[in-house]
């Protein structure tokens, strides 16, 4: 990538700055509680521009590439830094379940990447769609087909060698409501796919609300995970929403299955020990509903949860 273009270098956090040798991560956080209305997404400059100042007040400054239509990255990179703020990695989906809009996809992707490369970004989170039938019924599985998920696994696998192609690794994002939901599928794509350009972003959120244990299937794939969402899930909700059979709107806006990091039932402990020790990937923070009362009040217990964290604290040389 040339920087004679708009050239935009992630910065690197360090959470807790102290004399002595510190663990940095790269951070961010998705934006999505103030721009998921109902479900629907709300995306244009003014929703970023407020996300960005109240984010900015709580102290974050990596947000989650979301470019609305209209902006070229180059713009979309300009109001980033205009409101101090730096990209985190994105996301892309398709319905890659359907063998011949493979093509169309991968064209799609090659531009999603060159603008996460245009942005200094080198990785990215792809996933499946969510279909119909798992919003109806999510996180049990419902109508799973290996026939269908050899199918996507080859997708999965050209959009990523696209993908490198174009600077960004791209790494699989398992997702409630999608055909890549459980952990038994998860597993079945990855271990399809070994050996492929596609790496591993887990959710630990999706993954924990469709019945996985997040720090034992992380361990399995650890050496493919370059970027990891952070979200936590309400065990009392979940197990309610299962029950009652809640469709996923239901689940997550009205029953808050959603919860902050830290505040619910996965154990993180676990989670960080599963990553290897030299770990240099992105955290993202994303949780899509705040189970706070504002979208303010959610990411400032999230941003609390990770500069409190021992994981994010200095250690010795």
């Amino acid at each position: 990538m040339s920087c004679d273009k708009f050239c935009l270098q992630p910065r690197r956090l360090q959470i807790w700055r102290q004399p002595t040798m510190a663990r940095t991560q790269n951070l961010g956080i998705n934006p999505l509680p103030w721009i998921l209305v109902d479900m629907s997404y709300n995306l244009d400059r003014d929703v970023l521009t407020r996300a960005m100042k109240e984010l900015g007040g709580i102290g974050f400054d990596h947000i989650t590439v979301e470019i609305p239509d209209g902006l070229t990255p180059r713009q979309y990179g300009a109001l980033l830094s205009d409101n101090g703020f730096s990209p985190a990695p994105g996301y892309f989906s398709g319905r890659w379940s359907d063998h011949d809009s493979h093509a169309g996809l991968v064209e799609a992707l090659k531009v999603h990447a060159a603008a996460h490369a245009e942005l200094g970004l080198d990785r990215a989170f792809i996933a499946h769609d969510l279909v119909p039938e798992r919003i109806a019924r999510p996180a049990v599985g419902v109508a799973a087909d290996p026939f269908r998920l050899a199918v996507i696994a080859d997708g999965l696998a050209l959009a990523a060698e696209a993908g490198v192609a174009e600077g960004v690794r791209y790494a699989l994002h398992p997702h409630v409501g999608s055909w890549i939901e459980t952990e038994e599928e998860t597993r079945s794509v990855l271990d399809t796919t070994a050996g492929s350009d596609l790496f591993f972003g887990p959710d630990t959120g999706h993954l924990y609300w469709a019945g996985a244990d997040p720090a034992a299937l992380m361990r399995s794939y650890s050496d493919r995970i370059i970027a990891v969402h952070l979200k936590d899930v309400n065990m009392s909700a979940r197990d309610t929403a299962i029950a009652k059979g809640d469709e996923y709107r239901a689940a997550t806006v009205v029953r808050h299955v959603w919860t902050e990091p830290g505040q619910g039932a996965i154990d993180f402990e676990e989670v960080f020990k599963s990553l290897p020790a030299a770990f240099d990937g992105w955290f993202v923070i994303e949780v899509d509903v705040p189970d706070a009362a504002s979208a303010v009040e959610s990411s400032a217990i999230s941003l609390a949860f990770v500069n409190q964290h021992p994981y994010f604290a200095p250690v010795t040389a």
